[in-house]
């Protein structure tokens, strides 16, 4: 069997694989940690994806364990100990986006249930949809943002090659999110 090329390769970093191994394209059933991802994708933005997974952790612990009721409470001085925190990346326009972003869920959950009711509800999207319903609702999620975390959630394919075992894997938990 073959896995995905670009990340097992000699020189490919080892949290890289890791995070092929275990995380990239699975499907995630927990809000905070749906939203933690989409805060990972949103700091992502401009930087390398290594440097996002070194600090996977900082973020963790800077943002409240990814519980999104208390991101979504945080008050200016929160907002300065995150700009101040060098474990993280220190943006203040991802900050503050994330702290939108956690109100933005908090809305959806009453309505939906949670956030993974929302997405499922609106699966299968193409991307293109998915942008646009992204960006009415949610700050800091262009087309390249959105589209890598549907892919890391399973909302959309392409997180595989399909000869890769970690997709035929996806696949046993759940087909049906392989099909977008």
């Amino acid at each position: 069997m073959s896995y995905c090329k670009y990340v097992h390769q000699s020189d490919a970093h080892p949290l890289h694989k890791k995070y092929h191994d275990k995380a990239y394209g699975f499907p995630i059933y927990s809000d905070n940690e749906l939203f933690g991802r989409l805060l990972l994708e949103i700091n992502q933005a401009g930087l390398n994806w290594l440097t996002i997974l070194k600090k996977e952790e900082n973020f963790r612990k800077a943002y409240s364990n990814f519980e999104i009721e208390k991101v979504a409470n945080y008050q200016e001085e929160d907002c300065e100990r995150l700009l101040q925190d060098a474990g993280i990346i220190r943006n203040k326009l991802k900050v503050n986006a994330a702290i939108y972003n956690a109100n933005v869920i908090l809305e959806l959950q009453k309505e939906f249930g949670s956030f993974k009711n929302w997405l499922d509800q609106h699966h299968p999207l193409d991307l293109k949809n998915w942008v646009k319903l992204f960006k009415k609702h949610f700050k800091f999620t262009g087309g390249e943002i959105c589209n890598e975390f549907l892919m890391s959630t399973g909302f959309l394919s392409g997180a595989h090659e399909n000869d890769c075992p970690v997709y035929q894997e996806i696949e046993k938990l759940n087909p049906a999110f392989l099909q977008a």
